[in-house]
């Protein structure tokens, strides 16, 4: 089938109404988790072949994400679809009010190349458990794993799921489809032009973007606890994460301090006997490496900075300063800027003056800096002394704000972003309350004002 033919199979399918059904929601939910299982061993060897991840990366920060998300979704399922009473005012007298979860209907999930895996999936699972079809895109860039992803989902109907392979002209020829929803991870850039075509059919979306994720240590934080997550979250998919610790502020007197000790955690986490492990994770493309050995600055680095083909080692630069290279786009790779602050102040005004980030980190153990720094910026998240794992939970929704994104998602949040929520009043068919109705009497016109609440006098004329 040709992709206008796939969503015509698909808008069909759902206007049948047969994936409303929460047994027929819970099966494919099985199906897809028993297809993931099957085909583990061949998704471990597609990462390494396109990013030489390793089993542990691979299991951890792409399968075992998904599957902790599709678990969740089916056990909570009948819950989230359950219609929700609301009171009524007494401007309705009598009526019983109620919200329902109803399916936007034909979905298309765009998902980028850096977690190919579970940020295709996590999706697919909203969409499946909200009751929509899904047209579903892995990213050109991560072949193997985008093949694999295709025979996973080759096993639904394509009418309900169905996978689109290849590159720009695909994508161009799926956004100028009718979808109902779109959700799309990926680049500001690109966001732009998802926006512009999902806006010609109105088409809500959800965009999962990125940005220059600050990371900021000041005085009272835990230094050794500070560098060992930091090294660990910069450099984690050698830092092609879009909430990876973008630059990282630290303040003067602790300065010198973190970078040793964040120089020496690395050291422990990648290199054994002097040499980076072989299984430190590949940039994307040649396209990215040039790109990013254009954002090293020599004369600044403290560690690493070499090349060899697709593996960049881990970076660390310091006295950089906020007219650097390296500080004008969002890195997504293993380069730690590291930059010195006198003033929070001064760290809160820089942030607030530029676009607003996915993530914003913050170690200190002041609490009246922390409830500063928080209630004084705009972030999609916030982590306090630690990085990144605020996606791993399914009570805090994920999402970005601004330039870094809208909409959001995980645990009940994903169900409640591929669902509208429909509002239903019922009324009774015996009881009148005449007032709405003409003619409009002055006594009308005093118990309208009594209902808001105040006494309204004319002026004497």
């Amino acid at each position: 089938m040709d992709i206008k033919e796939i969503v015509d199979k698909q808008r069909e399918l759902f206007l049948t109404g047969k994936t409303l059904d929460y047994e027929f929601r819970k099966q494919q939910l099985h199906i897809l988790e028993q297809t993931i299982k099957k085909h583990t061993n061949e998704l471990l060897e597609a990462f390494k072949a396109d990013l030489n991840k390793c089993e542990f990366d691979a299991v951890t920060t792409e399968i075992s994400l998904a599957m902790q998300e599709l678990r969740y979704q089916r056990k909570h399922l009948r819950k989230f679809m359950r219609p929700r009473s609301v009171r009524t005012t007494l401007l309705n007298f009598p009526a019983k009010g109620k919200i329902i979860y109803e399916p936007y209907g034909n979905v298309l999930i765009m998902s980028p190349w850096n977690y190919p895996f579970q940020l295709t999936i996590n999706p697919l699972i909203a969409a499946i458990a909200t009751g929509n079809t899904a047209v579903v895109k892995p990213s050109a860039y991560t072949p193997n794993v985008a093949q694999v992803i295709k025979n996973m989902l080759d096993e639904f109907d394509p009418a309900y799921i169905a996978t689109v392979m290849g590159g720009r002209a695909q994508n161009q020829e799926l956004l100028d489809q009718k979808f109902d929803l779109i959700f799309f991870t990926g680049s500001k850039e690109v966001g732009r032009v998802v926006e512009e075509k999902a806006s010609q059919h109105l088409c809500p979306v959800i965009l999962e973007l990125g940005g220059k994720s600050p990371c900021i240590v000041d005085e009272t934080a835990n230094i050794k606890t500070a560098a060992r997550r930091i090294a660990w979250g910069k450099f984690l998919n050698a830092g092609q994460t879009c909430i990876a610790p973008d630059y990282i502020l630290v303040h003067s007197s602790v300065y010198d301090n973190f970078i040793n000790t964040v120089v020496e955690q690395t050291k422990q986490f990648f290199y054994t006997d002097k040499k980076l492990n072989d299984n430190f994770m590949y940039i994307v493309n040649e396209k990215h490496v040039e790109r990013l050995k254009g954002l090293i600055d020599k004369k600044k680095v403290v560690f690493g900075g070499k090349v060899n083909g697709r593996q960049l080692e881990p970076t660390i630069m310091k006295n950089v300063s906020f007219d650097d290279a390296v500080m004008q786009e969002e890195i997504f790779g293993p380069i730690m800027p590291i930059i010195k602050y006198d003033d929070i102040n001064e760290v809160i005004n820089y942030i607030n003056a530029h676009d607003k980030p996915l993530a914003l980190y913050y170690f200190s153990r002041n609490k009246q800096s922390i409830n500063k720094v928080v209630n004084l910026t705009s972030s999609g998240g916030v982590c306090i002394n630690e990085v990144i794992m605020h996606f791993t939970e399914h009570n805090l929704p994920f999402g970005g704000v601004g330039a870094s994104g809208m909409g959001n998602y995980h645990g009940k949040h994903s169900f409640a972003s591929f669902s509208h929520e429909k509002c239903i009043l019922k009324k009774s068919p015996n009881v009148e309350l005449m007032i709405k109705y003409p003619p409009y009497t002055e006594k009308k016109s005093q118990f309208a004002y009594f209902y808001l609440g105040h006494k309204h006098q004319k002026d004497d004329k």
